[in-house]
């Protein structure tokens, strides 16, 4: 019914930027609250940040506050996640998801949507 489509992933050297883009299509996602996780070889899906329909409220988890930000554009029903100053340790697939809230939600179960996911290699 919906679908969310993850592009922006790829390689880049530690400190420097990458910018993903989820796109939807099938429904507007005018007013879903949007997140990004991610999940390492080995390690389970991790929160990485959220934010509500209006793009104006939104949470991170600690080790990225303050290199990466969260935004939207509705007139696109885009969510993007700027992530900079990288570091290898963020190397990681990463998704993104929606929910229809209406508070913010950082576990995965309460995501009703998901993207493939995109790959994010950040090499020392």
């Amino acid at each position: 019914q919906v679908q969310l489509v993850e592009s922006g992933g790829g390689l880049v050297q530690a400190g420097g930027s990458l910018r993903l883009s989820c796109a939807a299509s099938g429904r507007t996602f005018i007013r879903s609250f949007m997140g990004w996780f991610r999940q390492a070889p080995g390690k389970e899906r991790e929160f990485v940040a959220t934010m509500d329909w209006t793009g104006t409220i939104t949470d991170y988890r600690d080790s990225v506050k303050g290199r990466f930000t969260i935004s939207r554009d509705n007139t696109k029903n885009t969510v993007y996640l700027q992530m900079n100053s990288l570091k290898p340790e963020d190397t990681a697939v990463y998704y993104c998801a929606a929910n229809t809230g209406p508070i913010l939600r950082t576990f995965a179960r309460y995501y009703d949507y998901w993207g493939q996911g995109t790959q994010v290699t950040v090499s020392s």
